[in-house]
């Protein structure tokens, strides 16, 4: 049983992304606002059944709230990974039904699974059969041709009623062929308005909005017409931009942290991480957006890309990285 609201903490999610919202991401990103729900990158059911499961679950409590993503459509599996989720206290299991790549076609799973809604709908039953927190779905609008509303509705409809209650809507459809997914995530347009009528036709659900999100000013626009928005690659590329979210969007008056402080506070884990093997350039790749914009900034991504890398590189290359950057701020208002 999770400890944390999660109707409230959908109010603002940071996407899962491949090879990005890694553990030791989180754990930055949970520096700068400690509201927002936070996904792991997609974790195939193979991986876990078969794999290191310690190496993909493991992850730190100051994470939370925390969502595992799962990639897979094997119910008996899908439900036995979501029992590992809440036995390594997820918060929430999130099922894969959007990512439009090749490899996830392959393993029947991603957005080709919004064709096989009754199957979406056996994994939600079998999941939520075994686990107390709560099983939900990342989904797009569509696949190829079939892209109507109808479609989309019926898809919710069916997953609904196996008791799935909260919906990440990517607001694209997704080309299964002639996109890569690098492309699916700008070509298709944009239709925000069909999330905010599944929000009118369905009220009882929850509707997290996803996709084209940038600002905290469009979060509250969109929050107007759903229950939940979710941000993606602005969170990775500029993080320090959700630093006032739990001001803005939850009404938290705590201070946080300055950049500088960030990566203060991120000095300790750094070295803990590397102690048991993690390489400094693992972890300083996620920290080279921090000081997007600001003075420094340049300088900031270079030292750290020219040095941290290097055989025998330690927290010394950081320290010397931040000296590069001016301290201008104090803490956000």
């Amino acid at each position: 049983m999770t400890q944390f609201d999660l109707s409230h903490a959908h109010r603002l999610s940071v996407a899962p992304m491949l090879d990005w919202t890694t553990r030791d991401y989180r754990y930055f990103i949970r520096l700068i606002t400690k509201q927002c729900l936070l996904y792991t990158d997609m974790i195939t059911t193979g991986a876990l059944m078969h794999g290191d499961a310690a190496r993909f679950l493991a992850h730190d409590e100051i994470e939370g709230p925390l969502a595992l993503q799962l990639g897979g459509s094997d119910p008996t599996t899908m439900a036995q990974c979501a029992v590992m989720a809440e036995d390594w206290s997820y918060d929430e299991v999130n099922i894969n039904v959007g990512c439009p790549s090749d490899r996830v076609q392959s393993g029947l799973f991603g957005a080709c699974l919004m064709a096989e809604p009754n199957l979406v709908a056996e994994c939600v039953a079998e999941m939520q059969a075994r686990v107390t927190i709560p099983v939900t779905v990342k989904t797009r609008l569509g696949i190829d041709e079939q892209d109507s509303y109808e479609f989309l509705s019926q898809f919710v409809e069916t997953v609904s009623s196996a008791g799935c209650k909260t919906f990440i809507l990517h607001a694209r459809k997704a080309w299964l062929s002639g996109l890569s997914p690098k492309e699916n995530r700008d070509v298709p347009p944009l239709n925000y308005e069909r999330v905010y009528q599944i929000k009118h036709d369905y009220p009882d659900l929850q509707i997290t909005i996803n996709g084209g999100v940038q600002t905290l000013e469009e979060v509250q626009t969109h929050l107007y017409q759903v229950d939940g928005t979710m941000i993606g690659r602005v969170a990775y590329h500029d993080p320090y931009r959700l630093a006032t979210a739990d001001s803005v969007v939850f009404g938290k008056a705590d201070q946080g942290l300055s950049r500088h402080e960030v990566i203060e506070a991120m000095l300790p884990y750094i070295s803990q991480r590397m102690a048991v093997g993690r390489s400094l350039k693992s972890i300083t790749r996620h920290l080279l957006g921090l000081f997007q914009g600001q003075p420094g900034a340049k300088a900031w991504r270079r030292y750290l890309s020219e040095n941290a890398h290097l055989k025998g590189a330690r927290i010394e290359v950081l320290e010397a990285a931040l000296k590069l950057v001016p301290d201008a701020s104090a803490f956000v208002e």
